[in-house]
């Protein structure tokens, strides 16, 4: 009860849906810079919103950091207490570190069919350092979301 009123007063439902929009013509538009920070902040919010989703991180503690090669993009994420922070720092103690070539290879990878860590890694798009579990993980969390987006935005 309490998380629902929580989720009224900070307008969760309206941000949450704003977010799927941008995050949905993203994905049409293959807006691969804005791919990463949208996710992750749809991600969050999908967690307070969608008690199904949030069975994802019940109980789960990791932390991540995603860096493109050049370190233009840096975010962490931190998930701990079943709760979701995402910080645009580096962070310490990783489980697992993810460099990946560009964005758009990010973006083409989580959200393939059925992510292929192996040909990503040997055509050089991603590298990683830690627990490859952990970006399987990830990648099963990033595609649930784009597959509930999709059937919201198209029914």
């Amino acid at each position: 009860m309490f998380q629902q009123i929580l989720n009224l007063v900070c307008l969760r439902k309206l941000r949450a849906g704003l977010l799927q929009q941008r995050f949905a013509k993203c994905l049409e538009d293959e807006l691969a810079e804005e791919f990463l920070e949208l996710l992750l902040r749809l991600m969050g919010l999908v967690f307070y919103l969608d008690p199904h989703f949030r069975r994802n991180i019940r109980g789960f503690s990791a932390r991540y950091l995603f860096q493109s090669k050049d370190s233009g993009v840096v975010v962490a994420v931190i998930f701990a207490n079943n709760e979701m922070i995402v910080k645009e720092t580096e962070i310490a103690s990783t489980n697992i570190t993810v460099v990946f070539r560009d964005q758009q290879t990010l973006m083409k990878f989580l959200l393939a069919p059925a992510p292929d860590v192996l040909q990503a890694m040997l055509s050089q798009d991603i590298s990683y350092e830690g627990n490859i579990n952990y970006l399987a993980k990830f990648a099963y969390m990033a595609k649930h979301l784009q597959l509930q987006v999709q059937k919201v935005v198209s029914g």
